[in-house]
């Protein structure tokens, strides 16, 4: 389980069919091992094999068609996260690493000190969105509001901007989506009440 509060910016080292290779900075090259979990742009994947400047992982083809890993270039970034340690705060939201769908950046830009980041997604997860609820995009724990159909605004800290691949996004390009987790809990309970 992870939070959504991204811990350190990697890059793409190499990717090919049903492997990615990321190139780690030094801070987080001794808090992994093999067989270790650690979220790359929002998805949950597994070391497999660690060197002294990165990993590399499996990546099905399912997650290769379902998130934006696939479609990744040689050294761009990635925000990267390990997971959140039991007694540890929860600074962010729950995040488990399963990206719902493939949203699209239709705008980001500066308003006063922060940024606005405006995403498109699709309508067959509206009921997830909420006024003020959390979504996390590329694996970064936001809040949404100013919901207008199939789009949502959030608003984007300095540091979040910085730190984070948000300094590196623009109009157009694709984003990981999950959805509030408790959401679907909620949906897939009510689902058996109504059919009692």
């Amino acid at each position: 389980m992870f939070t959504g509060v991204v811990q350190e910016l990697g890059h793409l080292r190499s990717s090919r069919t049903g492997e990615i290779e990321i190139e780690l900075p030094p801070a987080m090259r001794d808090q992994l091992s093999i067989g270790a979990s650690i979220a790359v742009n929002g998805v949950c994947l597994t070391v497999r094999e660690l060197g002294e400047s990165g990993f590399r992982a499996d990546v099905s083809h399912e997650t290769s068609t379902r998130t934006t890993l696939g479609g990744l270039r040689t050294g761009q970034p990635v925000n990267l996260e390990l997971p959140v340690r039991v007694g540890a705060g929860l600074d962010g939201h729950v995040v488990l690493g399963h990206v719902d769908a493939v949203g699209r950046v239709q705008a980001l830009y500066r308003e006063a000190e922060n940024w606005i980041l405006i995403v498109s997604y699709p309508a067959s997860f509206l009921r997830y969105v909420i006024e003020k609820g959390s979504v996390a995009v590329d694996g970064i724990s936001l809040t949404c509001y100013n919901l207008d159909g199939n789009t949502f605004r959030c608003s984007i800290i300095p540091e979040t901007h910085e730190k984070t691949t948000m300094h590196d996004r623009k109009s157009g390009d694709p984003v990981n989506l999950e959805f509030d987790v408790l959401a679907k809990y909620v949906e897939r309970m009510m689902s058996f009440v109504h059919h009692d």
